[in-house]
């Protein structure tokens, strides 16, 4: 897509000509994340933004590994752990003299 120049009004407001929604895939009324960026305004959907993330983890998570799949084996390993501690059998109190 070629560059396309765009005018801030008195308000702050841009219009994001319709070709570039369309592109975007923005419906009426979406919601963009602004960010600047190397000095540049950088706009993207929820939808881009979840895949950048997914990009980036996918980046630093070593292939075949689940991390939901290991969140949960710790939850279930530390609530036994949890419930063996309160099922455990209490001391006897110590006798005096």
């Amino acid at each position: 897509m070629t560059a396309i120049t765009a005018k801030v009004d008195a308000s702050g407001r841009l219009v994001i000509p319709k070709e570039i929604r369309e592109a975007l895939g923005i419906p009426d009324g979406g919601t963009l994340t602004l960010t600047v960026q190397d000095g540049e305004l950088r706009a993207a959907t929820r939808l881009a933004a979840l895949r950048r993330i997914q990009r980036e983890l996918r980046a630093v998570v070593p292939e075949g590994v689940a991390l939901v799949d290991d969140l949960i084996a710790q939850r279930r390993a530390e609530a036994a752990r949890e419930l063996a501690e309160d099922q455990a059998p209490l001391a006897p109190a110590p006798k005096d003299g």
